[in-house]
């Protein structure tokens, strides 16, 4: 549904000429209150969905909240200013207390994540209904002097690079992870990147949106994804309906994955391509400047070469043995 709905907003959003980066990529750009370098991005998560209310800490909910936003300033390479935090509760009580019980909870889970980053929480909005648990973070950023990092900007020939590790997130990364803000500004400060992104739908499904972004397509090299060892976890579980069901990546539909083996290497991979809320860094850079980040390895986690843009459209994966085959852009839809 998202990608329909983006597409229809395309086509009927007034432009404005305040709006100097829209529809398309993990914030805006606006030009607000004379700055020209205003970044905005908001992100709305809910119970069931996003997290469950019970059995997932009201702690770990508010921190979640305001990551994934700090995760969308880190794929612009922006710094991050203030927000603003709204709130519907359930109008009686949960298996967290009551409905300030539960508020409280997660403004001491966001609380210290927003002091890491010297994130002025600006105020927000709060109600109550019969409904469950939803929480909308709105931030506000600012870009350097080099400018926004964008999806469209990646070229035919740039290597993809990818922070971290991938897959597997359901076991605890999804509300832990630390968001690249810090990563993403050294690496635009020191390097010259073309484009970028965060990975938050599976490694397969984003990096089909950041080529289409950058009128290009994208290869993928299998053997050298980073598999984090959660991945590696749940593909341990080959067969059981306990792998399929904690995977975020098996709501989209069909696998391109079913009937090419159920080892437990193949199965980490896909977990790595496809699971979502990795909420790592995937960057599009000439090659030049990629072998120096790699070289370099500046950062505090790993900078793994994955792949690479080229000049036809699609998504595809280059097997071990050098050959290539079409790529599902399997992850999560909204």
């Amino acid at each position: 549904m998202e990608v329909e709905f983006v597409r229809w907003l395309r086509d009927h959003v007034p432009r404005d000429p305040r709006l100097r980066l829209g529809l398309g990529d993990d914030a805006a750009m606006l030009s607000l209150a004379g700055r020209a370098d205003v970044v905005l991005t908001t992100d709305l998560l809910t119970d069931g969905v996003d997290f469950h209310v019970g059995a997932d800490d009201p702690r770990r909910i508010g921190r979640k909240a305001l990551a994934v936003n700090l995760s969308d300033l880190a794929a612009m390479a922006a710094r991050p200013l203030a927000a603003v935090v709204s709130i519907a509760l359930p109008r009686e009580p949960t298996a967290a207390g009551t409905p300030l019980e539960l508020a409280i909870a997660l403004y001491e889970g966001l609380l210290p994540l927003a002091a890491d980053y010297e994130l002025a929480i600006a105020g927000g909005d709060t109600n109550t209904y019969d409904g469950p648990l939803v929480i909308s973070a709105t931030l506000l950023g600012e870009v350097t002097d080099r400018g926004p990092l964008t999806r469209g900007g990646g070229r035919p020939g740039d290597w993809l690079l990818v922070t971290g590790t991938l897959g597997g997130t359901v076991l605890g990364h999804s509300f832990d992870f630390t968001p690249r803000i810090q990563e993403a500004l050294l690496l635009h400060e020191r390097y010259q990147l073309h484009a970028g992104m965060d990975i938050s739908d599976g490694l397969a499904l984003d990096l089909s949106r950041l080529a289409a972004e950058s009128g290009c397509g994208a290869v993928v090299i299998t053997d050298r994804v980073p598999v984090s060892s959660a991945a590696i976890e749940l593909a341990k579980k080959a067969g059981s309906e306990a792998c399929g069901e904690l995977s975020r990546a098996e709501q989209v539909g069909d696998s391109p994955w079913r009937g090419a083996g159920s080892d437990s290497t193949t199965l980490a991979l896909r977990h790595a391509l496809s699971d979502g809320e990795d909420f790592e860094l995937l960057i599009a850079t000439p090659p030049d400047a990629a072998a120096a980040i790699l070289r370099d390895q500046p950062l505090t986690c790993p900078v793994t070469h994955v792949g690479e843009l080229i000049a036809d459209a699609g998504l595809w994966q280059q097997l071990p043995d050098g050959s290539r085959q079409p790529l599902e852009p399997i992850g999560w839809l909204h």
